[in-house]
């Protein structure tokens, strides 16, 4: 039996991020502004832990982009691997870029002061879960069997 050529994603997973924030938008567009700090209050705090969370998400995605490229292996979950990447970020997570995106996704949440985003946020996950990293640990068992299990009790899935 041979290996399938990739894990069978479909979309960029970036997207599911996009969709929320859409997602979120239009319920704090059409029904009804949801805000974390409301009135008079200052956002200048919620603006600065966001700002912070968003240079942190791009640093973590950054690295691991960085790392991927230098191990020459496939970025796009649309593609197949070459091989199992276990150094940089991915030491510490198995999920670096989805965490940095998850990052940037609840920055901007703080920064936008969007409540609803974080109502919003849980449906990300579980679909980026369901859609994408479900079918990506099957393929990365099926390709590299024991040294991917080996990896995963290693490794969280999640910082």
């Amino acid at each position: 039996m041979t290996n399938p050529p990739h894990p069978g994603i479909k979309f960029p997973p970036p997207l599911l991020f996009v969709a929320g924030g859409i997602l979120a938008w239009i319920l704090e567009t059409y029904v009804g502004r949801f805000r974390f700090v409301g009135g008079d209050a200052s956002t200048a705090p919620l603006e600065t832990a966001g700002a912070f969370l968003i240079a942190l998400g791009l640093l973590i995605g950054a690295w691991a982009l960085i790392t991927f490229a230098r191990a020459k292996t496939a970025i796009l979950p649309m593609r197949p691997v070459s091989r199992l990447v276990d150094a940089g970020p991915y030491r510490i997570t198995r999920n670096p870029m989805y965490t940095g995106m998850s990052l940037l996704y609840l920055g901007g949440m703080l920064v936008l002061n969007w409540g609803w985003a974080l109502l919003v946020f849980p449906v990300v996950i579980f679909l980026l879960y369901r859609l994408v990293i479900r079918k990506e640990e099957a393929y990365m068992t099926t390709v590299f069997g024991e040294s991917y299990r080996d990896y995963c009790h290693r490794v969280r899935r999640w910082i």
